[in-house]
């Protein structure tokens, strides 16, 4: 299975866990790292929605954790007629480890839209300044 294939399960089966009971938006995320390894996540909501976390941040976050810091690619998965793409804060966390990230965005029927991180955030916020 290719790495694509890959990562669309693993964000399908992360999104079955999401803790969604305000929105019922559930998202799956799966981050692929530069030596090949996955790290899943799902939304997980709170009441002080503030406190909500994305998808995309927790499978980043769970990487950083155990110590990964370089990303190739990226899946996403909603339940939405068309595929969506990380929010804004998703997409600055995710520059600051992998500025040339791919990002793959599917619906549940199948419908998929590729994505170049640099394209959904450019002139992003960086260190280089």
């Amino acid at each position: 299975m290719d790495a694509i294939n890959r990562l669309l399960v693993a964000a399908r089966e992360a999104r079955e866990n999401a803790y969604a009971p305000y929105s019922r938006f559930s998202v799956g995320a799966a981050l692929l790292t530069a030596d090949g390894e996955i790290f899943t996540g799902c939304n997980v909501e709170n009441l002080s929605f503030g406190l909500t976390l994305c998808a995309e941040r927790v499978a980043a976050f769970s990487a950083v954790a155990a110590g990964k810091r370089e990303f190739t690619g990226l899946a996403l998965i909603t339940d939405t007629p068309q595929p969506v793409t990380p929010c804004g804060s998703c997409r600055q966390v995710l520059y600051e480890f992998s500025p040339d990230l791919w990002i793959i965005s599917a619906n549940l029927e199948g419908k998929q839209q590729m994505y170049r991180l640099q394209d959904l955030l450019p002139d992003a916020f960086s260190a280089d300044f």
